[in-house]
């Protein structure tokens, strides 16, 4: 199989939250800090996907990147672009804003990846869907992902549904619940905090 290479994406404009998400503090550290450190503990190689502006950037600057080189929208730009780079890896990508994501949830995906699936993916406890940012995208897969884009569609969710992606149950109850506003920040520190005093 493919070396599996990790991807945090941190590229995003977070104008929901209506500050930088990666630099949000959970715990200590910093959002991103928390991501990278988790998904490093399970991959060969961990990269942050970043703009082309946000280099220098405090928070992002002392990590390795791979800076946005793909013409897309959305999370496909840092998919593509990681993918342009070490084109002969799988990638488990992971969006940076998933402050209640376990060990657990990351090492029941790598333990379930085979040969026989292009992607390996867990459903969504929401709408039963493929989660796209917490997920391993073989070569294979993000070869389909470029034609998508390419086609002018930019979903990497729509192309987990339309290619040979296993589809796991959620492992940890609100693992890779996405937190995107000041309201879901709140209600996952009081969570985190519940954690800690269990």
């Amino acid at each position: 199989m493919s070396p599996l290479y990790g991807l945090v994406l941190a590229g995003g404009a977070s104008t929901r939250m209506g500050q930088d998400k990666a630099a949000l503090h959970y715990g200590g550290r910093t959002q991103l800090a928390n991501a990278f450190a988790m998904l490093d503990r399970h991959v060969e190689r961990t990269f942050v996907s970043v703009r082309n502006t946000q280099q220098n950037d405090p928070t992002r600057a002392p990590f390795p990147q791979i800076v946005d080189n793909v013409t897309a929208a959305g999370p496909a730009v840092g998919i593509l672009s990681a993918h342009a780079t070490y084109p002969d890896a799988a990638w488990l990508v992971l969006a940076c804003d998933l402050p209640m994501l376990d060990d657990a949830t990351l090492a029941a995906l790598i333990a379930a990846r085979d040969e026989q699936h292009v992607a390996t993916a867990f459903r969504s406890e929401h709408d039963g869907l493929p989660e796209p940012l917490c997920t391993i995208w073989e070569p294979g897969a993000l070869e389909k992902l470029k034609s998508q884009v390419d086609g002018g569609r930019f979903c990497p969710r729509k192309c987990l549904l339309n290619i040979d992606t296993l589809i796991l149950p959620p492992r940890t109850p609100g693992a890779l619940d996405n937190v995107n506003t000041p309201q879901e920040r709140a209600i996952a520190q009081r969570f985190l905090e519940d954690a800690c005093r269990a």
